[in-house]
């Protein structure tokens, strides 16, 4: 008779302790899952969202997912975006993952997941860019909304080799994009230059990343992107039809990433059909669909919780292994028939 797994409370220091130590192995654990989602051997349900008539701005985000493979792990993340904390010097993103055996059900850990959340966002962000750059090592980089996301993107840009000669930061709030460029000159030796005009800011940089939450499209020109750099655009509504149109347009997933309202979603709407989506970030990785490096060429992630499973799943395994994982004793104490 089989018994109930072991279950496992994993902090968040101890994600970040994983994640700090094993960058390169979380790096192949997101392009894994990428892989593996390609290959039909993943289940990755549509998002579910949890909003408050009295707060637009606030949501809770349900994203359930099942990752085959070597993984075996399903699972579900729930993630919070409250804006508002910001003004209480509070994350704006909070989350818990939690797994299960993909063979008995069982929930196996409960791990603390905004970290997992933005390094799994960041990764993947650095991964697209390597992959859609011409030169992905040197290069000017601008980034269009300072925050949290920013930063972590950064952090897995440098990880990957890139070296920037110059860092332009567009801002609604100066004081974020001042704390992000403080951070950039003490932790990296970068310099970075503030602008007040998001097209100045734009126009200088061969890798441009977008990490808003703007809720609709503000950028419209489609001339800004005319010297045909790579754009990150993680936030997902920052770009208006016209920009999507004018550019080579690869995503995560084509069926996730064109709803709610996403730029790509919208240029379908207004079009009536999908012809400008290019391709898979993966069908870019196994080399179906090359790089225009006459265009601009944007990758938009509308964020699969299959890469939420696999990074989370190897922070398990990792934590288990190092005795950093709380073992909860007798979580299912009742867990036999008779």
């Amino acid at each position: 008779m089989n018994a109930a797994p072991t279950f496992y409370v994993i902090s968040g220091s101890t994600v970040k302790s994983v994640i700090d130590n094993n960058k390169e192995k979380v790096f192949n654990a997101v392009e894994t899952a990428y892989r593996l989602h390609a290959a039909g051997d993943a289940v990755n349900p549509d998002s579910y969202f949890l909003r408050y008539p009295n707060d637009p701005s606030a949501r809770i985000i349900a994203l359930p997912a099942h990752l085959g493979g070597s993984v075996q792990k399903s699972g579900i993340k729930w993630i919070s975006s409250f804006p508002a904390n910001r003004a209480e010097n509070l994350a704006r993103a909070s989350a818990v993952l939690i797994l299960n055996d993909a063979t008995t059900g069982y929930p196996l850990s409960c791990m603390e997941a905004s970290l997992i959340s933005s390094t799994r966002t960041a990764a993947s962000a650095a991964l697209a860019a390597e992959h859609l750059s011409p030169d992905p090592f040197t290069g000017t980089l601008c980034v269009v909304g300072t925050g949290v996301i920013a930063r972590s993107s950064i952090e897995w840009l440098i990880f990957r080799n890139w070296e920037f000669s110059k860092v332009h930061l567009f801002d609604l709030d100066r004081e974020e994009a001042e704390r992000l460029s403080k951070w950039l000159r003490d932790e990296h030796g970068l310099e970075a230059e503030i602008h007040a005009s998001l097209e100045d800011a734009v126009s200088r940089a061969s890798l441009v990343l977008f990490t808003t939450t703007a809720g609709e499209p503000y950028f419209n020109d489609e001339k800004l992107f005319s010297h045909a750099p790579t754009v990150l655009h993680l936030s997902l509504r920052d770009l208006g039809v016209g920009v999507i149109l004018a550019s080579q347009n690869i995503v995560d997933d084509v069926d996730h990433c064109l709803k709610a309202n996403t730029s790509p979603h919208l240029t379908e709407i207004a079009t009536g059909n999908r012809n400008f989506i290019d391709g898979t970030l993966v069908d870019v990785l196994e080399g179906k669909v090359k790089p225009d490096f006459e265009r601009p060429r944007i990758f938009s992630p509308f964020g699969l919780g299959v890469l939420d499973i696999g990074v989370g799943s190897f922070i398990l395994e990792e934590a288990i292994a190092s005795g950093s994982a709380v073992e909860i004793p007798d979580f299912f104490s009742n867990s036999a028939r008779w």
